[in-house]
């Protein structure tokens, strides 16, 4: 059994080992395992059961670590995507006064869309229509809206009638462990700790039980519990409310979300053969199915993960460091009374740096080619002072078509982009119009 495994996996080829890949897949669940608590902390916001939601998190990042460990052999771990979930709660819930479960009804609906896409290979060439500088002012606008509801949720910046936003009171004992833990995870990224994220919320909540600001008592608890938000999505109003834009918008986050990693993972991999990645449908397919699973369970959109890069720095060349990833992922869902112990002012820090992160990708830019510089400036700064990322994507997008049809590119624009960019101006026609 054990050859049959080391050959299915091509440990002689890849040059691995069973210690290896255990080994690194315990490497990438820590540095990912944030998101059993930060996604949980977001989603609960729609009034969906906190204690629910963690075992959702837990079993459908399981499970699409799986899939993508067995059946694309890969060491990409999937989770609940940072960003989408802020999409999915404060843009879809809360923002358009929709219900958690029809929100759920339209992951589950771009989790179908994706696996047709997938099948008939028309992901691809959405890939290569929109223009990279968008998608890296995607990610960077995403980061920015993330970091935004971190300040706001530590209170380190409070509305303002007048100036809109304002500095908050650092002496509120809340808002001073939350700058507390943002240096204290800082300090940790900068040290190259492996799990910096986590290891800042657990030590930024232990200090608050310590001062008396951390108000738990311990429940009774079973995996029963996320029979409160599964198969609760509601398809068929997600239907009736014709959920379009949102369903695009979720569609396109963790198209490029999944894709960005998934490029970044192999080439740091080695993965990458003559231009192009071994059983890349498969990795899509494992993708799809994963967002499918998630909303059956109760929760946002599933992506890959950019923390697997930190596995596979560890010696990951294989899914069976996958496989590690889900055990780990499964065993945390016992962990879940602990989970919703956490307190907002612990989970803000890892909101505000994950942003920092995600912010990354602005290097990608052509800043120096004005075309290219001003819409993705759009894009990334739309997104959060709108507080939605469709309307960043839409404005960035409508800015890029005009800007180089001023410039003369016409060329650069290909057809995708001339309907997509002609359907949101209608869209803004519309809405100005209602």
């Amino acid at each position: 059994m054990k050859t049959r495994l080391e050959r299915y996996f091509e440990f002689a080829a890849l040059g691995t080992n069973w210690r290896t890949e255990i080994l690194a897949g315990f490497t990438t669940f820590v540095t990912m395992a944030y998101i059993i608590i930060v996604n949980p902390a977001i989603l609960h916001e729609t009034g969906m059961p906190l204690a629910a939601i963690v075992a959702a998190t837990c079993l459908c990042a399981a499970f699409g670590s799986i899939v993508m460990g067995w059946f694309a052999r890969y060491p990409i771990a999937l989770a609940p995507g940072m960003g989408l979930n802020a999409y999915f709660t404060y843009t879809v819930v809360k923002g358009l006064g929709i219900q958690w479960q029809t929100a759920l009804g339209a992951v589950f609906l771009s989790g179908v869309a994706f696996v047709i896409l997938t099948a008939i290979g028309v992901r691809q060439m959405i890939v290569s229509a929109i223009p990279a500088e968008l998608y890296s002012a995607v990610a960077a606008g995403i980061g920015l809206f993330i970091a935004l509801i971190g300040l706001h949720n530590s209170g380190i910046i409070v509305a303002n009638r007048d100036t809109l936003v304002a500095m908050g009171n650092v002496r509120d004992p809340n808002t001073l462990l939350a700058i507390i833990g943002l240096l204290l995870i800082a300090a940790l990224l900068a040290w190259k700790v492996r799990g910096a994220i986590l290891v800042g919320i657990l030590a930024t909540t232990a200090i608050g039980v310590a001062v008396g600001t951390v108000h738990w008592q311990p429940q009774s608890y079973s995996l029963g519990e996320i029979t409160a938000t599964a198969f609760h999505l509601d398809i068929a109003a997600a239907f009736h409310y014709g959920l379009v834009e949102i369903v695009f918008v979720f569609l396109f986050v963790d198209l490029f979300d999944n894709v960005g990693t998934l490029v970044g993972v192999c080439e740091q991999g080695g993965f990458i053969k003559d231009g192009k990645i071994p059983r890349v449908g498969r990795v899509l397919l494992a993708d799809s199915v994963g967002t499918i699973f998630g909303a059956l369970t109760g929760t946002s959109t599933v992506t890959s993960y950019i923390e697997s890069a930190a596995g596979v720095a560890a010696g990951a060349r294989t899914g069976l460091s996958n496989v590690t990833v889900a055990a780990l992922f499964f065993l945390a869902m016992f962990c879940s009374p602990l989970a919703t112990a956490i307190p907002a002012y612990a989970t803000a820090p890892a909101l505000i740096l994950v942003g920092v992160l995600m912010s990354q990708s602005l290097a990608l830019v052509k800043w120096h080619d004005f075309s290219d510089a001003l819409p993705a400036f759009i894009t990334m700064i739309a997104t959060p002072l709108a507080f939605s990322i469709a309307t960043g994507l839409s404005l960035g997008l409508i800015s890029y078509t005009v800007v180089k049809v001023a410039a003369g590119k016409f060329k650069e624009i290909n057809t995708l982009v001339w309907i997509l960019t002609a359907l949101f101006i209608l869209r803004y026609v519309y809405l100005a119009a209602a």
